[in-house]
This record gives structure tokens, sequence and C-alpha cells, in this order.
């Protein structure tokens, strides 16, 4: 730390900030909870016993920071995040409910079929019924009926960040100290 002056130990603090809460919030999707905070279970019969908020992974990669040389900010482009992060409610729409109809469709035309055409019970076929029942159940609802969707924080304030936070500030700080104490200045 040769030389160091206190504008570079801001920025040494925010690299490991960005750093270290990149990879809790990261860690947030394998832990399926705000830090402690367990995110509510699906109530679906879609991917059962799968990952919460992970179909493509998509919106787990979107998250990106921007640092100025006084702060880091982390955000999410993606226009669906918001309402899993906060939760909230949406509005059934027209279009909404030909994706459902699309899907409900999808789900239904590859049941395994016995040869007088009826459908097997088979563990994939069963899946499959069910799935195309949940479809089925959204297309059927009314244009403009709300949907709940649950909050699933993944990214924002919380204890455990301000914690990490404050032992960074508190590390850089004590090691710029340190070697002024160690260098005489």
């Amino acid at each position: 730390m040769q030389g160091t002056d206190f504008s570079t130990v801001i920025r040494n603090i925010l690299r490991d900030i960005k750093v270290e809460l990149s990879d809790e919030f990261d860690k947030n999707f394998e832990r399926q909870s705000f830090f402690s905070e367990a995110w509510a279970r699906r109530k679906s019969p879609l991917r059962p016993g799968g990952s919460i908020l992970i179909d493509t992974g998509k919106l787990r990669r979107s998250i990106r920071s921007e640092s100025t040389s006084d702060s880091i900010r982390f955000f999410t482009d993606l226009p669906y995040a918001a309402i899993h992060n906060e939760g909230g409610e949406i509005k059934v729409t027209q279009k909404m409910k030909a994706y459902f109809w699309h899907k409900y469709y999808e789900a239904s035309g590859s049941f395994g079929r016995r040869k007088d055409g009826s459908p097997r019970k088979d563990k994939r076929t069963v899946q499959l019924s069910t799935e195309a029942e949940f479809w089925k159940f959204m297309a059927l609802m009314k244009v403009g009926k709300s949907i709940k969707i649950p909050k699933r924080q993944f990214l924002g304030a919380s204890p455990e960040v301000e914690s990490a936070v404050r032992e960074i500030i508190e590390e850089n700080l004590k090691e710029y100290f340190n070697h002024i104490n160690l260098s005489g200045k």
C-alpha cells in the first residue's frame, strides 16, 4: 500500500463491495431465498421441486452493477424483474390468455397415447395432464382478473448486505491506517 491515498482506499472499498455483493446476490438464486428469508414456494404444478425463479437463468444473469467514484448501484433491466423482487399483482390481458392457451395445447398435445387413443397412465403423461390443466385454468381466467405474484426478493438492502459492507469498510480502513502507522506518516 505504499503511496496509498484515501481515494485509492475508497476505490478498493467499492471494488470489494461490488465483488462481494455480486456473489451474494447470485447465491440468493442457489439458496432460493433473500439471504435468510426463504422465497414463497410455487403453487403451480409446473416443474415440481424445481428451482424458484430459475427457468432459463436469464433473470439471474441479468443482475448488473455500475460504479461511480463514490457509489455502486446493482440493478437488472428485465421488465419482469421488479414484480418478482418486490411482489405485487398483475392483470390478465388478452395476450396473456392467448399465451396460456398456447401452453395448454402444447402440454396436452404431448400426452403419450395408447393404441385406443386414451392417454397413458405413465408418470410423464400424468405430469403433462396436470400441467395442461394448470394452463387451461389460467387461460379461462377473465381479462382484468388479478394474479398475485409473491415477493421473492433477490436484490436490495438487508441486514446481511449492511453487515458485509460494514466489514469491507472496516477491513480496508484498518489496512490503510496500519499502513500509515508502519510507514510513520
